[in-house]
C-alpha cells in the first residue's frame, strides 16, 4: 500500500511526525503534491504554515507491516 508520511517542522524540536496519509486515490493525475500537503494543513489546523510540513511517500507491505521508501511521483521543494 501506498502512503505518505507527514512531517512538521519545530524550531526546538526538529521534524516531528503528525500523521501517515493512506493513498486511496484510484485516479494517479489527482495525486498532487499540494493535495498532501493540504490534507496535513487539514490535521494541524489553521496555524500550521505551508512551508513548515514535509512529506514522504513510502510503500508498506501489507502482510508484515514493513515500510520502504520509494522515490517521489514529484517535486517536494
Amino acid at each position: 500500500m501506498v502512503a505518505y508520511e507527514l512531517y512538521i517542522y519545530d524550531k526546538l524540536k526538529g521534524y516531528e511526525l503528525i500523521g501517515i496519509l493512506p493513498e486511496r486515490r484510484k485516479d494517479p493525475e489527482r495525486i498532487t503534491k499540494e493535495s498532501v500537503l493540504r490534507w496535513g494543513r487539514m490535521v494541524l489546523g489553521g496555524g500550521a504554515g505551508k512551508d513548515s510540513i514535509i512529506f514522504k511517500q513510502i510503500t508498506m507491505d501489507n502482510t508484515t507491516g514493513q515500510i520502504f521508501e520509494v522515490n517521489m511521483p514529484f517535486d517536494n521543494q
